[in-house]
């Protein structure tokens, strides 16, 4: 299996990045993919443009709508979410733990 090699200072794609990409292949319009998701439209397009996360409920609506299970788009939110808060979160005063 070849494994893919990311630059580790790039940030993961955002999951509504990639959906962005992906909804036009489908032929449908962004209200028509939010009306078969069943969320609102401002709820689909804040995803869109990365104002909001995916959350489980919605990684299962999108697992379903394009047939690849709700776990890739929790894996993409959750590579995003950890590479922000690697970078923004101050650990400076926490030690780190080692088994004794």
């Amino acid at each position: 299996m070849y494994k893919a090699i990311r630059d580790p200072n790039r940030c993961p794609s955002h999951p509504g990045a990639v959906l962005d990409d992906i909804i036009p292949a489908t032929g449908k319009t962004k209200v028509e993919i939010a009306k078969l998701l069943g969320i609102s439209r401002q709820h689909l397009y804040d995803i869109l443009g990365e104002r909001k996360p995916v959350s489980p409920d919605v990684a299962a609506r999108l697992g379903k709508a394009f047939g690849d299970g709700a776990e890739i788009w929790l894996q993409m939110q959750a590579a995003h979410d950890a590479w922000h808060a690697e970078r923004e979160v101050d650990v400076s005063k926490i030690p780190t733990i080692r088994a004794a």
